[in-house]
């Protein structure tokens, strides 16, 4: 039987908030609320979706024998940096945690007292998606799991699914099922909801008010506009290939409010793909300089806005250089010229990269207050996101070279050639 709240309930609950870190919040009393088989949560950023349903999962796991739920979503490493680690943060926060009731292999799974069980799952393949059956069924931020899957992971869900997500764009949510299905609960959540959101998100999303579009999806959680996405249409891959070439490194610096953000470029096919190797907070130059000399020898290029900390690197022995933000082509600013760089080449990311596929999907243009888009990127998701153009527009001069031999006749192109041995 589902758990609802009652009067002394509520009344407990705001005694023991103030206990624990992971609070109860108007966004939790919502979500407990939802009654029908899909229950569908669409929010802003700082809603408390995630958290609020995971609540509502262990809730129910803990009050329900011998069950099975699962939580989905697009890879293991979304998972584990996403709704795993909340799930493990709110046990522990909440006193539930047991390191004897957590296996990690063969499956991800928390076994309760009560026989039920949380098992998390990634389901990037059709097949996968014809596993055992369960009761009930998570998909975290669904709008990355393709139809076809979700299709099958409902029809293989006995009870209750739940559902979240961004409403950067329209889905298959909208085109399948919102309006031609009668058993589903939607409802939208802001960071009004979450009342125990802290100080610097919320600064942050209040300096974010005159861009209309931002403000519309982050903070009022309603759906965006497709054309403010500044990269669309790049591939997500499993792994680098062996063949694929290592071509540079990119390093955004960050330390207190931003990650510091470092990947590789490859090259690999006439495209480039990007791998994730770290984003962290708080690291010092000497750290980051030990992890980039413990990569692949390659170049790395750097925001050239931090010239101290690009030489302080340097003398640890890397082969660092900072990004040229000067070549703007014909473009009234470096943004614009190197996004449409970058914007021209067949991209490719490993699943892995959990960061830079979030940034990719949420890097916008911004627009100003009548919805118009300006030629300048908003000031968030950016962190990879800048760091993959100092390292593609660091190839520029050989990219342009590229693009003329292409539009020559092959002959010229076959005499060219063969004057330049390197080719």
């Amino acid at each position: 039987m589902e758990k609802t709240y009652s009067l002394i309930q509520y009344l407990m609950e705001q005694v023991r908030n103030e206990e624990f870190r992971i609070r109860n919040t108007t966004a939790t009393k919502k979500i407990f609320a939802l009654k029908k088989r899909i229950r569908a949560v669409c929010g802003g950023t700082a809603a408390s979706k995630t958290i609020s349903i995971l609540i509502w999962c262990i809730d129910y796991a803990q009050s329900t024998k011998n069950e099975l739920i699962s939580v989905v979503s697009e890879s293991y490493p979304h998972l584990s940096g996403g709704a795993m680690r909340d799930f493990e943060i709110i046990m522990k926060d909440r006193g539930y945690w047991k390191d004897t009731r957590w296996v990690k292999n063969p499956r991800t799974i928390y076994t309760f007292e009560t026989g039920s069980q949380i098992e998390f799952v990634s389901v990037d393949t059709y097949e996968k998606a014809h596993g055992p059956r369960r009761d009930i069924l998570f998909l975290n931020e669904a709008n990355n799991i393709p139809y076809p899957i979700v299709d099958q992971l409902i029809t293989r869900t006995r009870k209750i699914i739940w559902m979240d997500w961004n409403p950067v764009e329209d889905f298959w949510f909208d085109e399948k099922m919102l309006g031609q299905r009668d058993d589903i609960d939607f409802i939208t959540l802001t960071y009004l909801d979450n009342e125990a959101i802290d100080e610097g998100t919320l600064s942050e999303i209040m300096a974010h008010r005159n861009d209309s579009n931002w403000w519309k999806v982050y903070a009022l959680g309603q759906k965006g506009e497709l054309e403010t996405r500044i990269y669309k249409g790049w591939a997500i891959i499993d792994e680098v290939p062996h063949e694929a070439r290592l071509e540079r490194h990119w390093l955004d610096f960050g330390f207190t409010n931003d990650p510091t953000a470092i990947g590789d470029l490859y090259y690999y096919n006439g495209g480039y793909i990007l791998d994730e190797q770290l984003y962290q907070k708080g690291l010092s130059n000497k750290q980051i300089a030990d992890f980039l000399l413990n990569l692949k020898k390659a170049l790395t290029v750097a925001d050239s806005a931090e010239p101290k900390s690009i030489a302080e690197i340097s003398s640890y022995g890397v082969q660092i250089i900072g990004a040229n933000k000067k070549n703007a082509g014909r473009e009234a600013s470096y943004n614009k010229w190197a996004i449409g760089v970058v914007q021209d080449q067949q991209i490719s990311v490993t699943k892995r990269s959990i960061n830079i596929l979030k940034e990719y999907r949420n890097y916008l243009w911004i627009t100003d207050k009548d919805g118009k888009i300006t030629n300048e990127p908003m000031d968030l998701w950016n962190h990879h996101m800048d760091g993959v153009k100092y390292v593609i527009t660091s190839l520029a001069p050989a990219l342009r070279r590229r693009e003329l031999l292409d539009t020559m006749p092959y002959y010229v192109r076959g005499q060219h050639t063969r004057k330049n041995p390197a080719r």
